[in-house]
């Protein structure tokens, strides 16, 4: 219960994010297209969450790095766990956009 709400809070390790985009990792931004629009990180990937099942094909290495970022976190969070659940390996829930956008 208590890794469950370090996770949920970001309150694990920290992540050096500007590394991982450095080296390869793929940022998949999960708004919608109108949310999307309206700013985004530069070179992010959208994909609204309810359409990222039926577009998973787009990344066929499954242990390739992926940071999923949405407008508050709860929507990349889902994203997260619909990507591991389809065997993707090394997927990272980076929150909010604005404030992965900082930390890049």
């Amino acid at each position: 219960m208590i890794e469950l709400l370090k996770n949920i809070f970001g309150l694990g390790p920290k992540i050096d994010f500007a590394e991982l985009k450095k080296n390869g990792a793929i940022v998949i931004d999960v708004r919608t297209k109108g949310e999307y629009s309206g700013g985004h990180i530069r070179g992010s990937i959208n994909i609204p969450v309810d359409q990222l099942n039926q577009n998973t094909n787009r990344f066929p290495d499954k242990s390739k790095v992926i940071i999923t970022c949405c407008a508050s976190g709860m929507r990349s969070g889902a994203a997260k766990s619909m990507l591991k659940s389809k065997g993707y390996t090394q997927v990272i829930n980076g929150g909010s956009w604005i404030s992965l956008q900082n930390k890049l």
